[in-house]
């Protein structure tokens, strides 16, 4: 890859936010319901600042697992792995990562992707793939073995394989586009101009961001887009009341866990909107105690934050261990971008 590809590859990757980390979950996808655990906590920094050179793409978190990408290219993995969505120690030059229902996808320096996990309905297949810039990792609104797989390529073209029983896979015909994002059954993509196109699973208008402008970032649940707005904004639509974000300001990242949008402030703290049917008992929402934060990625059940020196802190269930990231460090690509 050339370096003006490479540098097309991070920027694309730093004016994306968390989206690459889609997170949902919704009364039609029947994820397992675990016993409450103990949250994970950590001391927050008073002097901890937020980096705006921070890339996104990092940290990721779906339902029972979370991804971390290390400086040098490397990647870690914890939650459950039944199906070997974690095992990725053997993956090398990786730019971004993004965790699926039941895979964890990764985009390679050289614009080719890996791909890891359940892969029944081929949301895996991914070999063939050159020139990408974004990926984004989706799930199911039936099984957890089912999902699909969005990138985005170095031309603003599009493609996907997996599950396209709701026409989520549908974007062969999309153009300029900057951003991708995949939700359980939609695929919501960004354009240059600052518009929104949706295609896929439409029954909670989680798909009608037509009327959407000067969109910076997007990020997608089960029944719920997101959309960043250039001037630290946030519009929502799908199963979710827009009151509950009409206050947000200063905004520079967003991320949707189950029922439940995270938003970034430009100050490093995190708010949360209460949405539709949230489970709240795991504690993710308890998110007063991140302070500093550069980065966010929200799981089902679990929420998961970034701090200026790498580190990441996690809130919510920890039943499976995607809450276990205490050890992380080094998780940015401060290395890779220069």
């Amino acid at each position: 890859m050339s370096n003006a590809s490479l540098k097309r590859v991070v920027s694309i990757i730093m004016i994306t936010c968390a989206i690459l980390s889609l997170s949902a979950c919704s009364s039609a996808p029947q994820l397992p319901q675990p016993d409450p655990a103990p949250t994970a906590s950590y001391e927050p920094s008073a002097t901890a600042q937020t980096n705006s050179d921070q890339p996104s793409g990092v940290i990721s978190a779906h339902d029972m697992h979370t991804v971390g990408l290390k400086s040098d290219g490397t990647v870690v993995a914890v939650g459950w792995n039944g199906d070997g969505r974690c095992n990725v120690s053997d993956w090398r030059d990786i730019v971004a990562i993004s965790a699926g229902q039941g895979h964890t996808v990764g985009l390679r320096l050289d614009g080719t992707v890996v791909a890891i996990g359940d892969n029944d309905d081929g949301k895996c297949d991914v070999s063939s793939w050159h020139s990408i810039v974004s990926i984004s990792a989706g799930g199911s609104p039936t099984s957890s073995s089912e999902g699909h797989t969005v990138g985005l390529m170095s031309d603003g073209t599009v493609v996907a394989v997996g599950n396209n029983e709701y026409g989520q896979c549908e974007v062969t015909d999309w153009r300029d586009i900057i951003a991708v994002s995949a939700g359980y059954a939609h695929t919501v993509g960004l354009k240059a101009d600052g518009s929104v196109i949706a295609v896929g699973w439409n029954d909670h208008g989680q798909c009608e961001v037509e009327k959407w402008h000067d969109i910076m970032a997007i990020s997608t649940g089960a029944l719920q887009t997101v959309g960043l707005k250039t001037d630290g904004t946030v519009v929502i639509t799908g199963y979710i009341d827009q009151r509950d974000v009409d206050n947000w300001q200063d905004i520079v990242a967003v991320s949707v866990g189950c029922g439940i949008i995270f938003g970034l402030n430009s100050d490093g703290s995190v708010v949360t909107a209460i949405g539709y049917d949230s489970d709240e008992e795991y504690g993710q929402s308890d998110v007063g105690i991140m302070r500093g934060i550069v980065a966010i990625s929200a799981g089902a059940y679990h929420m998961v934050g970034l701090l200026p020196n790498g580190t990441a802190v996690a809130i919510g269930n920890n039943t499976y261990g995607q809450c276990g990231v205490s050890d992380w460090y080094d998780i940015y690509l401060s290395n890779l971008a220069r």
